[in-house]
């Protein structure tokens, strides 16, 4: 019996859902679409949505579950909320780079951030960011200020930043 992944994230689209999952999963390895749900006559005078449209995509990315939900207007992405892609290469930096941020926002490409054609915001960060963050306070600020002048992250300028001193 398949274990039960006790968080997952909802990602709300206007009208794009399985769009989108389908965009997500071709970047992904070891990703799959699921369960797609529609909308029937209940609840239209709430959803507005016609009947046979989709409601929800169920999909994995690299393993992990995610639902996309056709909501509506609404609501709309912002950079409170990204996903962060760790890389163990620069060819995976790279990779990931060129395709979630395919038709996105150039102007919001800073920092290792992205945001892709849906509007959801994206980090492609080396595996070991978080540790050369959180190390030596002085090897952090110099790796802080490398990232600071970057759109797309370089990992050995980092890296390197991080242990010159």
């Amino acid at each position: 019996m398949a274990s039960l992944q006790r968080i997952a994230l909802c990602l709300w689209f206007d009208s794009q859902a399985e769009d989108a999952a389908h965009f997500y999963v071709s970047i992904f390895k070891n990703s799959s679409i699921g369960t797609i749900a529609r909308y029937g006559k209940s609840g239209f005078e709430h959803h507005h949505k016609p009947e046979g449209s989709v409601m929800t995509v169920a999909f994995t990315l690299d393993g992990q579950e995610f639902l996309a939900l056709n909501g509506g207007p609404v609501f709309k992405f912002n950079e409170s909320v990204s996903l962060m892609v760790r890389c163990g290469t620069q060819d995976e930096i790279d990779y990931y780079w060129e395709r979630l941020g395919a038709g996105g926002d150039p102007n919001a490409q800073v920092c290792g951030w992205l945001k892709d054609k849906f509007g959801l915001s994206w980090q492609i960060v080396p595996a070991d960011m978080e540790a050369m963050m959180g190390g030596d306070p002085a090897k952090a600020n110099r790796a802080i200020a490398a990232v600071m002048e970057m759109r797309k992250l370089d990992m050995a300028a980092i890296r390197h930043a991080c242990n010159s001193g």
